[in-house]
């Protein structure tokens, strides 16, 4: 993955574009030095999202069988920290 500022991202558009959707490239992007976002392929961003589908539905799929409402909403609270930060 090919790290570059906000800057640099404003000054190459067209030429950062071209080379994720030819040549397949990853670009993270910072801003003052901080991850702010991602640049990938769409190929691979549909991939990412039908494997989270997947897992998740065999995850929902599993018998729960002894699992209190406790425990429950604590499983959901860390999906959806771990879904914020991972953004």
């Amino acid at each position: 993955m090919i790290t570059i500022s906000t800057l640099q991202m404003r000054q190459s558009l067209g030429d950062i574009l071209n080379r994720v959707a030819l040549r397949q490239d990853e670009y993270l992007i910072e801003r003052k030095g901080k991850p702010l976002a991602a640049m990938v392929p769409v190929e691979k961003m549909q991939a990412m999202r039908k494997a989270a589908a997947l897992r998740l539905l065999a995850f929902l799929e599993r018998p729960h069988s002894s699992m209190s409402a406790t425990e429950a909403d604590a499983l959901a609270n860390e999906a959806k920290h771990r879904t914020r930060r991972g953004k």
